[in-house]
Formats: structure tokens, sequence, C-alpha cells
């Protein structure tokens, strides 16, 4: 049912979200192209066929700069990622900017410059673009919408409906990162050691990733809700589950001491440059050794399996040998972390 208002956790990638998209967006723009609710949408553009990978999204973080990254930086990411994990090459982005009234210009100047460095770095083009004013108060500093196209270089894109028991969970590198550094300079925290974004284009990742195997059932980049919230899409409704080990997850003592102290459980911590994949069981060592080769993959873990049941449900088994139910998140854990 949906609210009488918007709460934050209506932004937090978990339980809410969902029901948000699949109550009131599915069911008013209802089209086959978006009922996938894939990272981004494949649509044809002709009349032969040819597919393209469309995706935008909108970036809010607070604060705009923060370890390892700043607001510029993350909106680039995370439309090069969407189109990278449903299989596609990013090639074109459109950017347009809401500004606040008395912004410096030196802060703009900044973050555009981290935009041009991250977009030539993941050899896409930023082509096109708006930018509006508002007064002062009337937003925080600045927002940013990012638009994507990507192609298709063959027909291996991920199909999740392949998805089947005994096919492995593979976690590209650790977790948790973004969302505790973004926490830890938003609050002001001071931890022992530094702790930094792993916020990064992952077009080359995944490109060698789906040159590596076919058999490549599913992808997501474990943004808002983390690991937790991605695993939950693949099984919602399905007639199997999830089942990971917490020791095969790849966590910084850094983060996991951070987590501790501050009450957060990791696996739902926000993250900006990693990837979950489900791989055919056959292909998993060949896929895994394929991302180790890319600098964002060179921690990459296998860290689960898709099971026969329970069904719907993602389980992780813990380090003392029991086993408890990762649900898909309802709250808000950490608002504008995006």
């Amino acid at each position: 049912m949906i609210p009488d208002t918007i709460t934050l956790s209506h932004g937090s990638g978990g339980r809410l979200m969902h029901e948000l998209i699949e109550e009131l967006f599915v069911t008013h723009f209802s089209n086959p192209e978006l009922n996938n609710l894939n990272d981004s949408a494949i649509v044809d553009v002709t009349s032969k066929g040819n597919k393209v990978a469309f995706t935008t999204d909108s970036f809010v973080v607070q604060p705009i700069f923060f370890p390892g990254g700043d607001i510029g930086k993350l909106a680039l990411c995370g439309t090069i990622n969407d189109l990278s994990v449903d299989g596609a090459l990013p090639l074109y982005i459109a950017v347009s900017f809401i500004l606040e009234e008395g912004l410096p210009m030196s802060t703009l100047q900044r973050i555009v410059v981290s935009m041009a460095e991250t977009a030539k770095k993941a050899d896409v083009k930023i082509v096109t673009g708006d930018t509006k004013v508002v007064d002062k108060g009337s937003c925080d500093k600045l927002f940013i919408t990012t638009t994507g196209i990507g192609v298709f270089k063959n027909d291996n894109v991920p199909l999740p409906d392949r998805v089947k028991p005994g096919d492995k969970i593979i976690i590209s590198g650790y977790i948790g990162d973004h969302g505790i550094a973004v926490l830890s300079k938003r609050e002001g925290l001071q931890f022992e050691t530094s702790l930094e974004s792993d916020c990064a284009p992952l077009n080359a990742l995944t490109r060698k990733m789906l040159d590596a195997s076919s058999n490549i059932k599913w992808m997501r980049d474990p943004t808002r809700g983390g690991i937790a919230a991605s695993l939950n899409e693949v099984v919602a409704g399905k007639s199997f589950g999830a089942v990971i080990k917490e020791s095969s997850v790849p966590i910084r003592d850094s983060v996991r001491g951070a987590c501790e102290m501050l009450g957060l459980d990791p696996m739902y911590v926000a993250n900006e440059g990693k990837i979950v994949a489900v791989v055919d069981s056959d292909d998993a060592d060949k896929v895994l050794n394929a991302m180790r080769k890319d600098e964002a993959g060179v921690n990459a873990s296998v860290a689960g399996e898709i099971v026969e049941g329970p069904e719907g449900l993602v389980l992780i088994e813990t380090d003392i040998g029991g086993k408890r139910i990762l649900d898909m998140p309802r709250g808000e854990l950490l608002p504008r972390i995006c």
C-alpha cells in the first residue's frame, strides 16, 4: 500500500523503495522495457532490432566531497556501472546540474574536472546536458543527474531468467568502503586507519568478465542497500534462494570495525565500485581469474551460491557456524549516500 507521504526510506534501495517503484511507477508507466526493472532499459532503436542500453540516475550525496571521490565522479561512475552490469559498453553520457545560488565557482570547477577525468579513464564521452540555478536554500549546494547510452558488442549479455540452483555468487572485492567513507566524513568520525570510497568505473572489469564467459547470468553494482539488497533482488519471487558465507565475503578490517562501532551490518552498506554476479558453476573459476586481472577485481571472491531453498530468501552462514536471514532492508540505513 502506498503511504500518504514520502520518507527517506523510499530512496534507500530497500523494501519501501521497491514497493514505491512497483506499486506506483510500474503501475502507471508499465511497458515491456520498464517492467524488467534492470539497472538500464534495453531498447530497440531501429527496425533491424539493434538494441542499446539506456539509463538515468540522480545524485544528491552529502557531503559532496568525500574520501576517494566527489559527487561528480560518483555520478559518472554510477551511470557507467549501471550500463556495464547489464552487459553494455557505455559510450555517451548526458549531465544535468541543479546549482544552488551562492555555490562557489571553484567548487563547481573542481567537480567538473573530476567528471572529465573519470570520463577519460572510462573512455566515455559527455555529449550533452543542462544547467539550472535555484534560489539559495532551495537545494543543498548542487544535485547532478546523468543519463547514459551503451551498446552491446555481441549477444553475450547477462540473462537473469537463466539463474538456477548451483550457480555461484561472485563479489568483485571489499564491500562497504563507500558507505563508511561517506558516513565518516559526514559525521566527522575519526578511525585509526583511513577509509576511502571504492567509487570507480567498472566497464573494463565487466568487459573482461563477459569476454571470459557466456554463462554470466546476472550482475549488479550493489549500491544502496548493499550486497543484501542486490541478492534479494535476484531471488525475490523465485523458486530458489541464495546462501553466502560470511568468511568468503571480502571486508576490510577497518570497515568491519567501523560497522561494529556504529551498529551497522556491512552486508547492507552501500558500494560504488563493486559487482555482485551470478555465474554458472562450470565457469566460476574462469570468470574469477579474469576479474583478478583487472584493478577493480583483484580481490574478487566466490562468496556463495544459488540454492534450492528456502525459496525467495537470502541466507548468510556466519563465522561461528550458524545461519541468519539477510532480508531486504526496509528502513533508511544511510540517507543521501549517492
